[in-house]
């Protein structure tokens, strides 16, 4: 009896964090569950990538709204390998469940959205790395490529700007 109640608490141990994740992911709004499965997917598709990869939690989240439809997206999040192999097709948190002797994956993602979808110009910026590795000089680099990348578009300024009684 202990050992069956032993094994049941195990189970559940085992079991809530892949599901409080994949929570998590579902409770993610569309425009940030966007970027993450473009970081999965460029993740998983890497040949020296052993694991699959799930989402695990976010830690920073921003949006710029430019206007006409147009908004700037920057996700910082974790990432955590699972016990299936790259590749898995229809990955679930019940059938792949989180490895913790491995380290988590740090990913950035910034990209521009017009209408709800990505925007190939500019490029996406994916950047995915073992915490362990991060250093402080990588996440303010990467942090510095996203902000140059949601100023780079002009237009609002202009837009914004007002005629002066001057200017007649």
């Amino acid at each position: 009896m202990a050992a069956l109640l032993l094994l049941l608490l195990f189970s559940a141990g085992v079991l809530l964090p892949s599901i409080e994740a994949q929570e998590a992911y579902s409770k993610l709004p569309d425009k940030y569950r966007k970027g993450v499965d473009l970081a999965l997917q460029q993740l998983n598709s890497h040949s020296g990538v052993l694991h699959h990869f799930l989402f695990f939690k976010s830690l920073l989240k921003s949006e710029i709204e430019s206007g006409f439809n147009v908004q700037y997206i920057y996700h910082n999040f974790y990432l955590k390998a699972t016990t299936c192999a790259r590749g898995t097709v229809n990955p679930s948190h019940q059938r792949c469940q989180f490895r913790n002797d491995r380290p988590l994956m740090d990913c950035v993602v910034c990209y521009k959205t017009f209408a709800g979808k990505i925007e190939k110009d500019p490029k996406p910026y994916v950047h995915c790395l073992h915490k362990p590795k991060l250093t402080e000089t990588m996440s303010t680099t990467r942090l510095e490529h996203c902000r140059k990348m949601s100023y780079t578009s002009g237009a609002p300024t202009l837009l914004s700007s007002t005629k002066n009684d001057t200017d007649e």
